[in-house]
């Protein structure tokens, strides 16, 4: 059994006129140990998802329909008090930027105390050697000295590291880092990525990363989910994508990488932008943008096909794979 499966969850925006979609039935599976990445533009439903599976969707986003199972118990049907078990303790979270988690008037020890005794009946003294073991634990030096700081003394690199120690405090099966290392310089981001994948595979954590960069996958994830517009377009074993993408939109989005263009040549770009939710296309919602768009990816979404040992769902590998396939058979009536 997969430690987290989703199943055709989808999310909308209440509004007067109509509810938006921002998801739409998205299914995928996280194992024990495994590190996922899903990545995307801004606005391709990433950071929703992630909202959605520890069920931190702002009003008037909700749940409108299927399935998210952590090791078999079903959590869309779990109220206030049941996630307490869940959401910090059994699925813990790393946001974007580190001064916004963190609470600028409580000392770094002060808010990782209240984050154990908040779950765990345990004495103070007891709360503060397990923080200062796990800040430790993600390389601060100085522990003790860190303990009893605030947020506005540390560096950035310093304050995310915090943030990680603060996931692990309660020994998470899932940790789920929404950019995690967005607002970091380029040194300070590979320190952080090669940690958290570090005590991933130290502790047998399963990692989440929503990103939009490939460059970051690359160095990380075992396995990539692509989303466009709110739906997964692509998924398979990273490097599998990497090397070989499948989905125009995957293939643009690795075109647009900056080490894929010459020095002083102007760095490749997908044509248009994401839709806004109230403006998703029918069919396809890329072929507005993708340069193989036929008439039938306007007008039906198109389902998902195995290439290789990836899925995808798009037209145009389906018409390959179909055209392979007949030229297989005829060789063999030959």
């Amino acid at each position: 059994m997969s430690l987290l499966s989703v199943n055709g969850l989808s999310v909308k925006f209440k509004r007067r006129n109509g509810d938006l979609t921002a998801l739409h039935e998205v299914s995928f599976s996280l194992d024990r140990g495994e590190r996922l990445a899903i990545v995307g533009e801004s606005g391709a439903g990433k950071s929703i998802l992630g909202y959605a599976l520890v069920n931190l969707l702002s009003k008037p986003g909700y749940i409108a329909a299927g399935s998210v199972q952590l090791a078999g118990q079903e959590l869309t049907q779990l109220n206030a008090k049941q996630w307490q078990g869940v959401r910090g303790k059994r699925i813990a979270m790393i946001f974007q930027d580190p001064m916004i988690t963190l609470n600028p008037v409580l000392s770094i020890g002060d808010q990782m105390v209240e984050a154990i005794r908040s779950h765990t009946r345990i004495a103070y003294k007891d709360a503060r050697k397990l923080a200062i073991e796990k800040l430790a634990h993600v390389r601060i030096a100085a522990p003790v000295q860190r303990f009893d700081q605030y947020p506005h003394e540390l560096s950035g690199g310093m304050r995310q590291r915090v943030i990680i120690a603060i996931a692990l405090l309660l020994n998470p099966e899932i940790i789920i880092a929404d950019e995690p290392t967005t607002a970091l310089d380029v040194t300070i981001q590979a320190e952080i990525l090669q940690l958290l994948k570090q005590i991933c595979l130290d502790n047998g954590v399963a990692l989440i990363l929503i990103t939009h960069d490939f460059g970051v996958v690359s160095r990380i994830a075992e396995r990539t989910l692509v989303m466009y517009a709110g739906r997964i377009v692509e998924q398979g074993p990273t490097l599998e994508i990497i090397n070989d993408p499948q989905h125009p939109y995957t293939q643009g989005l690795l075109n647009a990488l900056p080490q894929m263009a010459l020095p002083g040549q102007r760095l490749n770009q997908i044509q248009g932008s994401m839709p806004p939710l109230s403006e998703h296309p029918g069919g396809c919602a890329f072929h507005p943008r993708c340069p193989y768009a036929q008439d039938k990816c306007r007008e039906k979404v198109p389902g998902f096909v195995y290439s290789g040992v990836s899925t995808v769902a798009c037209y145009v590998v389906e018409d390959m794979l179909a055209e392979f396939a007949q030229y297989d058979e005829e060789d063999l009536d030959v």
